[in-house]
This record gives C-alpha cells, sequence and structure tokens, in this order.
C-alpha cells in the first residue's frame, strides 16, 4: 500500500480500496485470507512526518484450537494509526505498517465459538458441557492482603 507524496493535497486525502492478501506474508497452514485487505484510510502531512488513521479489515479461515473445525472470523483494526517521518523517497510504503497491525490483532488461540453464538464441539466431553468459564486461580499476590504493614510502638 503505497502513497505517493505529490499526490497528497495540504488538506489530506480519504483513501478506500483493497489490497491482495500476499502483503500479509502469511505462511501459516491454520491461517488463510478469504478476501483481500480492505482499507478505508484518512492519510496527511503534518510537518515532516506522513500519517494516516483509519480502519482495517479482512476475513480469515482459522482452525479451532479446540476442535480443530475450520471457521471464518473477521479481523479488524479500527483504529489503525501510522506515522512515517518523511525522509526523503517520493513514495511511503505503509505495507509493513499495515500488515503488523493485522498480525497483531490475529487470535493466538483461536476458537470457533469466538461469536458467543457457537458451541464449540471441543468443549463437550461424553455428552456434557465443559465449564467454558476460566476457573479463578489464587493470585501469590493475595498474601500481601493479609500482611501487617502498621508500625509497632513498644
Amino acid at each position: 500500500m503505497k502513497v505517493h507524496l505529490l499526490q497528497v493535497p495540504p488538506e489530506g486525502i480519504h483513501l478506500v480500496g483493497k489490497e491482495e492478501t500476499e502483503i500479509l506474508e502469511l505462511n501459516e497452514p491454520h491461517v488463510r485470507p478469504l478476501d483481500h485487505v480492505a482499507y478505508d484510510l484518512q492519510v496527511g502531512i503534518s510537518g515532516t512526518s506522513l500519517f494516516a488513521i483509519g480502519r482495517l479489515w479482512v476475513d480469515v479461515e482459522l482452525e479451532c484450537v479446540s476442535c480443530l473445525r475450520r471457521f471464518v472470523y473477521p479481523l479488524v483494526v479500527p483504529d489503525f494509526a501510522a506515522q512515517v517521518d518523511l525522509t526523503g523517497p517520493e513514495v511511503i510504503d505503509l505495507t509493513p505498517l499495515v500488515r503488523e497491525d493485522i498480525l497483531l490483532v490475529l487470535p493466538a488461540h483461536p476458537r470457533c465459538d469466538w461469536d458467543g453464538k457457537t458451541t464449540c464441539p471441543g468443549l463437550r466431553a461424553q455428552g456434557q458441557m465443559v465449564d467454558a468459564e476460566p476457573t479463578q486461580v489464587p493470585s501469590a499476590w493475595d498474601a500481601l492482603d493479609d500482611l501487617d504493614l502498621k508500625p509497632k510502638i513498644n
């Protein structure tokens, strides 16, 4: 996603479009983009920097870590923001910044029940649902609440 500096007017420019999924450089067999990477950005120049703010999105097919079922996940970066110092080239490539923000919102442990509507077959154990709520583990810091830190006067 390249921005030509001479095409950015003083008031900025609104860019809407799509890029090929190859810009993501995904080599993961469990992650497959289903469509182009879409963007809706406001791009401008402020002083010696180019800025871009807006929204990025792409639908990806992921594999559930519990049941190994493949499912569609709408990957969205609602508040994309980037700033690039203008150090010489007339064309600024935002691709690495776009790629980084999209990869950061990929779930580390994707689950097919992410939407709250789907029931993951991996949660079934002999016909019964396993408790989907995480169990509360006592924190090591809770012991500090019991400390008596008042100074003792003799």
